[in-house]
């Protein structure tokens, strides 16, 4: 398989710190495991590598006893784990390592966030450096390939996503086989694993239908209604779907207006590829009805990825009023608010009246296919 350069290949300082554990979150199969041997490839000292899968080393680690986690790990420069959700107590364990051995170099990777069994983040704190490795960037694509190449390649990454392997498919038939693949093989893997889920199926309805209100409000009554659960149970779901890496969840935002929306939530898709999957649809963009929930998910996922590869530190928002003016995204940074709205086809629009009286000082812009480099890059 092809390797595309990922932005933070050239980060060994980040991820090769002694007295830190660092992290490397991400979803499964977008390359976190081949970017952390990268790393290390030219280091020179003594190496474990091992992975979460390994039921002697879950069982070494899981122990916090001092004594057997020395004896096992205590000459060791640099301790690789991979998958290391799957190790009960795995804080614990790292906890003691680097307090024992502070000049080690620990470095762990994840497919869900650690908290949702293991709590890392109690044992660890001060300890850790995290980073989220995602599906790839039209920021990293840039650096490597140039704008040109991502203008040609928009479509397919409306449709099928960014996932490495997905790019390096050479036809249409080895995408969709992929994703179809990758939903059936890795998207619940460790939601199931670790969840106590009684009902698998109920997660791929929620997901469907989560699916087709990209963009919209979603209200968890009405998804529980929907699929015979109670509230409390959507509530769960939704949870564990994004410590998942699977969808994001999105507040409304309001300072000043009686009449704005705040109490509901949007959920937007990892990976276009991913929520066309669950809905099996791959059909071109001129005979599909949802190009413009596509092109919202597509733009507000490349933000969140550009945001955090540049260090680029906000809050994120919806905003809509009762009587419906909206915006898509509201990012408050550096002190001052700055809307946009995504369109795909160029067009002018007006800031919404309610906006610009309420935050007379905010900015707004309109992002569509014309511009989305200047907004991701």
């Amino acid at each position: 398989m092809d390797w595309y350069k990922r932005y933070l290949q050239n980060k060994q300082e980040i991820f090769l710190k002694k007295g830190k554990v660092s992290i490397l979150y991400g979803p499964r199969r977008v390359g976190k495991t081949e970017l952390l041997k990268k790393l290390i490839s030219n280091f020179e000292g003594e190496i474990y590598i091992g992975t979460g899968d390994n039921l002697e080393l879950r069982e070494i680690l899981s122990s916090q006893k001092l004594n057997t986690i020395i004896t096992y790990f205590g000459n060791y420069d640099l301790v690789f784990i991979d998958e290391a959700q799957r190790i009960p107590e795995i804080g614990y364990a790292l906890k003691l390592l680097i307090d024992n051995y502070p000049s080690m170099i620990i470095v762990v990777t994840g497919s869900s966030s650690f908290e949702l069994s293991n709590k890392i983040g109690e044992p660890l704190t001060g300890r850790n450096i995290t980073r989220i490795l995602y599906p790839l960037s039209v920021y990293e694509l840039y650096n490597q390939f140039g704008g040109m190449k991502i203008a040609e390649r928009l479509n397919n990454i409306l449709i099928f996503g960014s996932y490495p392997e997905t790019f390096n498919a050479s036809t249409i038939t080895d995408k969709i086989e992929y994703l179809i693949s990758l939903r059936d093989s890795y998207l619940f893997k460790d939601i199931l694993e670790m969840g106590n889920i009684r009902n698998p199926a109920k997660l791929t309805e929620l997901l469907k239908l989560l699916a087709f209100q990209i963009g919209h409000q979603v209200s968890l009554s009405e998804l529980g209604n929907n699929l015979g659960i109670a509230k409390q149970s959507v509530e769960r779901y939704l949870d564990l779907l994004e410590k998942t890496f699977i969808i994001k969840r999105v507040g409304g935002f309001s300072r000043n207006l009686r009449k704005e929306i705040v109490k509901s939530s949007r959920y937007y898709f990892w990976d276009n590829g991913v929520r066309n999957a669950l809905i099996n649809n791959f059909n071109p963009l001129n005979q599909r009805n949802d190009l413009g929930m596509l092109w919202e998910n597509f733009l507000f996922m490349e933000r969140i990825k550009t945001k955090h590869y540049k260090r680029i530190f906000s809050n994120d928002y919806f905003w809509r009023t009762y009587d419906q003016q909206e915006i898509d995204l509201v990012e408050e940074r550096g002190g001052s608010l700055h809307g946009y709205e995504f369109k795909y086809s160029p067009r002018k629009i007006k800031t919404p009246k309610a906006w610009e009286k309420a935050y007379p000082e905010s900015t707004f812009q309109v992002v569509s296919k014309d511009n989305f480099f200047d907004f991701l890059i």
